[in-house]
């Protein structure tokens, strides 16, 4: 299977919480299946990078045991929600495919499932 996990929730709520470890979740059982899997952070859920760095966070050490699925952030969204700077810090990808965001198309006519959160 080809997967594209995104992430859109905030920071800001346990819904959003709960979204991203379930995204964090689905990654990793598809990366211990052996799917062609990555995860990808847009809109404000652009804010998680930073956040999931903090060796603190609850969801700290999920997030590390997938990091090479992760296929990066979208720029605008990055730009746009304040948290281009601390992707870039992270080290993950700003992701500038078509008109500065994630080329969803191009998933898709590739054949990716895409799943969001």
């Amino acid at each position: 299977m080809k997967v594209a996990i995104f992430v859109f929730a905030d920071i800001d709520s346990n819904e959003g919480l709960g979204r991203v470890v379930n995204a964090l979740e689905a990654t990793k059982q598809l990366k211990e299946a052996g799917d062609d899997v990555k995860l990808y952070f847009d809109g404000t859920g652009t804010k998680w990078v930073s956040e999931l760095n903090k060796k603190d966070h609850p969801a700290h050490a999920l997030f590390n045991s997938i990091s090479e699925k992760i296929g990066g952030a979208c720029l605008f969204c990055s730009a746009a929600f304040g948290a281009k700077e601390s992707v870039s810090r992270c080290k993950v990808d700003l992701i500038d495919q078509k008109d500065q965001h994630i080329d969803v198309r191009n998933l898709l006519a590739n054949g990716v499932l895409i799943l969001n959160f």
